[in-house]
């Protein structure tokens, strides 16, 4: 697993394929809420413009004594786009050295949150795609973009998998509730339905002891003969992604999103 999480989610995606096809996953399908474009089943309206910040950290058990630290900042504006109102995310993780930096840019509409766009730079190399509802291209107008020849057709429209943490904001979540979810990781192919349960209810402790409501949102699966799950705090009033807990062979990780006295680093560089 790479701490940019690519590889962890391209295994996910290609779990999730396969047990379509063998039909594994019918019996959960016939109970899950198919969230679709088509449908705008996400509440666009909860997803709040704003800069989040969040901790990520995670330990391989074999190697008790070292931690690895990422720091996520993502900022999330509601503009206009060709005469049409899109969200745009912009996101900085840092991590312990410069290789470890990467920038990455998406646009959504606010209607029902469809993909038009996504860039990312990693190590000073640029992929960028147009992303539209039966195709994702390689955007021939962005200078040096590797990704520029890539080209893959949809059977439908899909979810911006690095988005995820947005996505999980606007769900209409309640006690019992199982979504499939059409993620795709931009220039990994093909995109799949992810099963995402709600698990039930849990109280997260905040600053000053404050308790937090929130819904538990779980996945899991097999990678390779290996067991790994996800599990995500959201907030029940706020809508807020609060804090994640992954499990896999050898490791765990956490994300924890940061209170808004955090200083804002992306001002700092701006000075």
């Amino acid at each position: 697993m790479r701490t940019d999480c690519s590889i962890f989610k391209f295994i996910i995606t290609t779990l999730a394929l396969l047990w379509a096809l063998m039909g594994n996953l019918k019996p959960v399908w016939a109970q899950a809420d198919t969230i679709r474009l088509t449908d705008k089943r996400l509440m666009t309206q909860v997803l709040k413009p704003g800069n989040r910040q969040y901790l990520v950290y995670f330990q391989m058990l074999k190697n008790k004594k070292n931690l690895r630290f990422w720091y996520w900042i993502r900022n999330t504006s509601i503009e206009n786009r060709n005469g049409e109102e899109v969200f745009t995310v912009n996101q900085h993780w840092f991590g312990s050295d410069t290789l470890a930096y990467r920038s990455v840019y998406s646009v959504n509409r606010t209607a029902d949150f469809a993909p038009l766009y996504h860039a990312e730079t990693i190590n000073n190399k640029t992929k960028a795609y147009n992303w539209g509802v039966d195709k994702i291209t390689g955007a021939d107008s962005v200078k040096d973009n590797t990704a520029k020849n890539f080209s893959l057709a949809f059977t439908q429209p899909n979810f911006n998998w690095n988005l995820d943490i947005e996505t999980f904001e606007m769900l209409p979540l309640a006690a019992g509730k199982t979504f499939a979810i059409n993620f795709y990781d931009a220039g990994l192919q093909p995109p799949a339905y992810m099963l995402y349960k709600v698990i039930g209810s849990d109280l997260l402790s905040t600053l000053n002891n404050d308790r937090v409501d929130c819904w538990k949102l779980f996945t899991e699966g097999d990678s390779q003969g290996k067991h790994y799950t996800q599990t995500f705090w959201i907030s029940k009033k706020g809508h807020e992604f609060l804090k994640e807990e992954d499990t896999f062979d050898g490791g765990y990780r956490y994300k924890i999103k940061l209170p808004l006295m955090t200083p804002d680093l992306m001002k700092r560089f701006k000075q």
